[in-house]
């Protein structure tokens, strides 16, 4: 007999699950579903609250895990004009998913790819006077009046002009075809309402967008947001908010979970009082202990860091509608989870356990993982099928 075609997961496709026979679904060891209905009530959340500036929406790193074709398909869709990745490569993808939006490239123009840029209709944040004369060369000669946008450094010193060098240009913003269609600067610490950075970077900010007066201005992030109106200028860029991680973790997170991980149960196994569980035997069984072997890892995205040491709190996930704590180490491939609270026949193998979802959220394993809830999105593994719900994706 034939074995059965497997959905392919590699890539990162998309699948849907009433179309997969039961073999292969039973052969599904992960399923991360991304809710779009949810991320685009995210984005209008966030839209609603910053108005009138306009709220683009920051797509990098494959749209934070979330899968960057469907993220920018929703998104249009809902009225997203603008939006922002990290590379030329996601400028590509993304403007195969939108033939009108402005797309802006963070990492700007490397050396040799300005050429790139004018063939996707793109447009790169500069941030080096350097990399600004290469840009002005190409545009003087070929034409191209695509624009870009200038990053001001006003203490994140990371990317962008340093006050002086921004200042310098003002004959050129006065002269009036400086060709600059955008003005932003990033907020280092705007997810604590209270931190001094934040003031100084908004009256450097609030100088450097009067200055450049008729080009317009954006500073918030995420969590600049919610700093409020006066952060938002003329076009906000939330990232992580719009896939549900909390912008303001001094206070509820005011916004939707867009992701729902599951994992399968491999097996089901009995320890004594007293057993280690996994590497560096760093779980000691008190009692004798049920466990549940799932089909995840940090080779998943489930990070090692979130796993179960004696005397500290662990990561949970939901099986059979319950939390239960991780136990052990968290290996490449394998996850062993302390079930001894559940009813004897309430698990089996091949049972599917929830790892992010009902109530464990993104930033609470964040948090065990002594990460943030970007990082544990961004690394979520390509062995998981994806399933859109909602959308138009």
């Amino acid at each position: 007999m034939n074995a059965p075609d497997l959905p392919s997961t590699a890539s990162h496709r998309s699948i849907a699950l009433e179309s997969v026979d039961s073999v292969s679904l039973s052969a599904l060891t992960g399923i991360l579903t991304i809710d779009l209905d949810a991320l685009v009530a995210n984005w209008r959340k966030l839209e609603s609250r910053s108005i009138p500036a306009e709220c683009a929406g920051v797509v990098k790193a494959d749209a934070y895990g979330c899968g960057l074709p469907a993220v920018v398909t929703a998104l249009a869709s809902a009225g997203c004009k603008t939006f922002f990745v990290a590379t030329l490569n996601e400028a590509r993808a993304a403007r195969a998913a939108t033939k009108s939006a402005a797309i802006y490239v963070l990492d700007g123009c490397l050396v040799g790819t300005a050429e790139v840029f004018a063939d996707i209709d793109a447009r790169p944040v500069i941030g080096d006077l350097a990399e600004l004369a290469e840009w002005d060369a190409f545009c003087r000669r070929t034409g191209w009046a695509g624009g870009a946008a200038i990053h001001v450094d006003t203490g994140m010193n990371r990317l962008g002009l340093s006050m002086t060098e921004a200042q310098g240009l003002l004959p050129r913003i006065q002269g009036g075809s400086h060709g600059f269609t955008l003005v932003i600067s990033h907020l280092a610490c705007a997810e604590t309402l209270g931190h001094p950075m934040n003031a100084r970077q908004i009256a450097a900010f609030r100088e450097i967008a009067h200055a450049f007066s008729g080009i317009p201005a954006s500073l918030a992030n995420s969590s600049g947001v919610f700093l409020g109106p006066q952060f938002q200028f003329d076009l906000v860029r939330p990232g992580a908010a719009l896939y549900g991680v909390n912008p303001t973790p001094e206070a509820d997170n005011p916004m939707q979970p867009v992701v729902n991980l599951k994992a399968r149960i491999v097996q089901v196994r009995n320890v004594e009082r007293g057993d280690t569980v996994g590497y560096g035997a760093t779980w000691t069984a008190r009692r004798p202990t049920r466990l549940a072997i799932v089909a995840a890892g940090y080779a998943d995205g489930y990070f090692r860091a979130a796993g179960g040491v004696d005397g500290v709190r662990s990561a949970e996930a939901v099986v059979a509608g319950q939390r239960c704590p991780v136990a052990g180490r968290i290996s490449m491939d394998l996850i062993a989870i302390d079930i001894t609270e559940l009813p004897p026949n309430a698990v089996r193998r091949g049972h599917l356990v929830t790892l992010i979802g009902e109530g464990v959220t993104v930033d609470e394993l964040a948090h065990h993982a002594g990460t943030i809830g970007y990082e544990v999105l961004t690394s979520l593994g390509r062995r998981y099928a994806r399933v859109y719900r909602g959308g138009k994706a």
